[in-house]
């Protein structure tokens, strides 16, 4: 078949880059970066690069499924039959407790058009407020910072105003990490213009952080108090510019007096970061043009409201703002958080920024939708709604297209809330989330490559969505289910829903959107299909009449509010919500990695993402680690007031003494234990009702886990799949991925008893390991091990280690290689830390793009290579640029990571006299 192209975007973080999708019309064969798009130019970071492999990872929802027990096998139905079901379930809740006993939970990846047909069906049909989205735990706070300050939700700045700043202000945000096209222009930027300077506020090392010029290393929380010492310097050095304050602003007399006990002096002994540096920040600041970059740092918290309106504050005095390279600029998490925030599609807000406290906005809505009217009483925002669902209020949740049995803090408190709800629908791409196993129904949604619609950035630019291929098996678009539920529902509450629901299409659904947004902050009367098509994607306003979208907001110092000013906000310095005690003493954190997004549904699906970090570790001071009684590599108790997690502890100076730090991607789907949210707490800021996900008070101690298991097993897709349901039986477990075109399936466990044999002859049946003519095995019951290995064509394709796992490293990488192996087949199940070859493991792999590893990059950094010279020998950081940032890191540090070197015979014997080196040595040749 011809390969066509089909222009889209990425399905991952806001920034929004442009792919084409490479397609022969039934599959997905590739992806590469629209240069004509104006988000990337052309670029994409790791995981962008590799859509086409998640796209065609296996185990999709194919039909709908009814369950008669939660978290077993269904029931296949019909399309008819299970919406059919749905709305009787929906309307006898409704009809016996009324419309807030039902709620919807939405995602910031769904397209705009989805989201508006739900927030339509749950405030016109339904008449609950009661629709919010997973964005309400990444992007409330900022929305309500501007909404509070500027008048609206509406990020005043532009990606072209990067290129142009004098000074990067980066406040609670890892670009190099979550935002890695971003970052690749502020590289450039900073070639460009020597003289930009960036500032990075983090309480974590970085690599955003390790490249910055000032690294402001503050205490977790401590943000507002930072943002309030830099504007007393400013006030102090008569560094504000007084005349945009008096023309443009208001509030700015009450702030003052506040503002005199804020000294950088006074400050530093709780920001923990030097005086001198806070005004080194102020200076920079003030000098500008600045431009601000933050994200869930600011964010997540039980104040992140007060924090947004903190450091915009600082752009109001200096009047950095409506200015090229200039302005507070919030880095969207998802790709379409934007797009369900103008729909309404969150408890607080309605369609196009109106506000749902404002009964006027109540009544034009419902004007524009032909509705009686559109409920007063606010609804439960994500937190909210599931705290209600566990104490029996909400009845029935309908899930889209997010996993809130992972992403939620305080998640054993969220499953209770599911177990205790009537009736819980989950609309996805996959069935075995975390979430599905808490489902009555499951429907099948397209992914991303089969959907069509729009989505908007984190610079407001709006772009096209477009379906290169049909989705699989029975799988509908989101609206398209939306839409046919609506009307089934409609019919059994006596309401017309099919005039409220007319739509045939997306664009249809597009068109009304749009008109809802007339004469509002966002319109985008002027923006058509049509025009996306032929003009690109286009930021708002765009107003019916205008030839272009605006590059940025308050150029004219005219703001969205009552008076047109801009309000100045008084924000006092508060604690985090729990505090750090003796039996609690560590300060968590949680975050992104570079290759993984959220839940691993997806980027967990595709080995070559998940080489670079192949489990999840709590990072800790080295002086803490040695504190708690920790080993490097050895198994760590994390526990907080709410749960517990078991994880290999990394000793890492990036993370200050106090402090510990987890990556937030892994959840019950993918480790015995909850995932770190069973860590984090529920608080929530008493505003933007954004959960505190940044902070919670932990305890580590050492997990006494002595027998240990790894499991390999290459060419078998399904494999994770049927393991999955056997991680919750060990004490500690985490599965996974590793390898590039032939995956392979990863288990590893560790156990406080010995691991009982019909675990292992489970795992070894489900594994094609228990093949006596296939596979090479050894036994020591008086040493409690137990190896096997799968050869096919003189290629090893399995590896079992129970007991003794010291050749794990290499036999790993043969099982991923599928190298011939008869010359090593006496030494496979061996206790050997490298193979006899002499050769040294790989490592980790710190390139995806080109597959080079971190023991290549290291021997070439020893020998005395730049940058270039990696690039030139190696290729490395050439192609998306993801793990430059990491390569410059490794060369700073001049990180020395000797090879395994081969072990000899003696070596050996005095490595393994603990595991039965005798019984290894006597052991029967050939195995068999």
């Amino acid at each position: 078949m011809a390969q066509l192209t089909t222009r889209s975007t990425c399905p991952y973080c806001g920034v929004g880059c442009g792919v084409l999708v490479e397609h022969d019309g039934a599959r997905i064969l590739g992806v590469r970066g629209d240069p004509a798009h104006p988000a990337n130019h052309g670029r994409l970071c790791t995981k962008g690069a590799n859509l086409h492999l998640a796209a065609a990872a296996p185990g999709r929802l194919l039909h709908p499924e009814r369950r008669a027990e939660r978290g077993r096998p269904g029931e296949r139905l019909g399309w008819g039959a299970a919406l059919d079901h749905a709305a009787e379930r929906f309307a006898a809740v409704i009809r016996a407790h009324g419309p807030d006993a039902v709620g919807f939970y939405l995602s910031g990846q769904l397209l705009t058009e989805d989201y508006y047909v739900f927030n339509k069906l749950a405030r016109g049909l339904v008449g609950t407020n009661n629709v919010d989205t997973n964005s309400r735990l990444c992007m409330s706070s900022a929305a309500a910072g501007y909404k509070l300050t500027l008048g609206a939700d509406a990020p005043p700045c532009a990606y072209e105003d990067v290129d142009q700043a004098g000074c990067l202000f980066i406040a609670g945000a890892n670009p190099a990490y979550a935002h890695p096209v971003l970052y690749r222009r502020i590289e450039a930027a900073r070639r460009a213009n020597p003289r930009l300077r960036v500032v990075v506020v983090d309480p974590r090392t970085t690599d955003t952080a390790r490249e910055a010029d000032l690294h402001l290393a503050i205490a977790p929380g401590s943000d507002v108090a930072l943002f309030n010492a830099m504007l007393h310097v400013m006030l102090r050095e008569g560094r504000i510019d007084a005349d945009y304050i008096a023309a443009h602003t208001e509030g700015f007399d009450a702030l003052r007096p506040a503002l005199a006990a804020c000294s950088p002096e006074h400050t530093a002994a709780y920001c923990g970061v030097p005086a001198e540096d806070i005004v080194a920040a102020a200076r920079w600041f003030a000098e500008g043009p600045a431009l601000s970059l933050y994200c869930q740092g600011l964010n997540q918290s039980c104040h992140g409201t007060d924090k947004n309106a903190a450091l915009i504050n600082l752009h109001l005095a200096t009047g950095w703002i409506g200015r090229p390279g200039a302005g507070p600029f919030s880095l969207t998490g998802q790709p379409n958080a934007m797009g369900g925030r103008e729909v309404g599609a969150m408890a607080n807000l309605l369609s196009a920024h109106r506000d749902l406290a404002d009964p006027g906005d109540r009544a034009e809505v419902a004007r524009l939708w032909g509705v009686e009217g559109v409920p007063a009483r606010a609804g439960r925002t994500a937190v909210e709604l599931f705290e209600a669902a566990r104490r029996g209020e909400v009845r029935a949740l309908w899930i889209a297209c997010t996993n809130p049995a992972h992403s939620l803090p305080d998640q054993q408190a969220v499953r209770e809330a599911l177990a205790a709800c009537e009736f819980v629908v989950l609309q996805d791409i996959y069935p075995d989330t975390e979430t599905a196993a808490w489902a009555d129904l499951i429907l099948p949604a397209a992914a991303w490559g089969e959907k069509d619609g729009t989505v908007t950035n984190s610079e407001r630019r709006i772009s096209r969505q477009r379906a290169a291929i049909a989705p699989p098996g029975e799988a509908r678009a989101d609206w398209a289910i939306a839409v046919d539920f609506a009307r089934r529902l409609g019919a059994r509450l006596g309401r017309d829903a099919q005039r409220l629901f007319p739509y045939a299409s997306p664009e249809a659904i597009w068109n009304e959107h749009r008109e809802t947004t007339r004469g509002r902050d966002l319109d985008i009367t002027g923006l058509s299909y049509a025009t996306l098509e032929e003009a690109g994607p286009q930021q708002w306003p765009l107003p019916e009449g205008a030839s272009a979208g605006r590059t940025r907001l308050y150029a004219d110092g005219v703001f969205p509010t009552p008076g047109g000013r801009a309000r100045f906000q008084l924000a006092d310095h508060l604690p985090t919500a729990e505090a750090t005690s003796p039996r609690y003493p560590l300060r968590l954190s949680t975050g992104r990695l570079r290759d993984h997004w959220h839940s691993l549904a997806c980027t967990g699906r595709v080995a070559r993402l998940c080489n670079h970090v192949e489990e999840p570790v709590v990072s800790l001071h080295p002086a803490d680690l040695a504190r708690h009684g920790l080993a490097a590599g050895g198994l760590a108790r994390v526990r907080s007031r709410r749960g517990e997690l078991v994880l290999r502890a990394e000793p890492s100076e990036d993370v200050a003494p106090g402090q510990a730090w987890i990556p937030m991607h892994w959840g019950s789907a993918s480790l015995a234990g909850l995932g770190v949210n069973a860590l984090t707490l529920s608080a929530l800021d008493p505003v933007s009702k954004q959960p505190e996900l940044k902070h919670a008070a932990v305890a580590v101690e050492p997990a006494a886990l002595a027998h240990q298991l790894v499991l390999y097993r290459r060419g078998d897709a399904e494999l994770a799949a049927r393991l999955r349901p056997r991680l919750a039986r060990f004490d500690h477990a985490s599965l996974g991925l590793y390898g590039r075109d032939r995956p392979v399936v990863v288990l590893r466990a560790a156990h406080g008893r010995p691991i009982p044999d019909a675990w292992l002859a489970e795992l070894d049946r489900e594994a094609g390991l228990d093949d006596p003519l296939a596979c090479l095995s050894y036994r020591d019951a008086s040493q409690n091990v137990s190896k096997r290995a799968r050869l096919e064509a003189g290629r090893i394709v399995g590896v079992r280690l129970a007991g003794e796992t010291a050749a794990q490293n290499w036999l790993k990488e043969l099982v991923a290689g599928g190298a011939e192996v008869d010359a090593l087949r006496p030494w496979l199940l061996a206790p050997l830390a490298a193979p006899p070859s002499g050769s040294a493991s790989r490592g980790r792999i710190v390139c995806n793009c080109l597959n080079v590893s971190e023991a290549e990059i290291t021997a070439r950094i020893a020998a005395g290579a730049d940058l270039a010279g990696l690039q030139a020998a190696l290729k490395c950081g050439t192609e998306c640029g993801s793990c430059v940032p990491e390569i410059k890191r490794m060369q700073a540090e001049r990180v020395t990571v000797q090879p395994e070197a081969s072990l000899g015979w003696k070596d050996v014997g005095a490595a393994s006299a603990a595991i039965g080196w005798s019984a290894w040595a006597s052991r029967p040749k050939p195995l068999r």
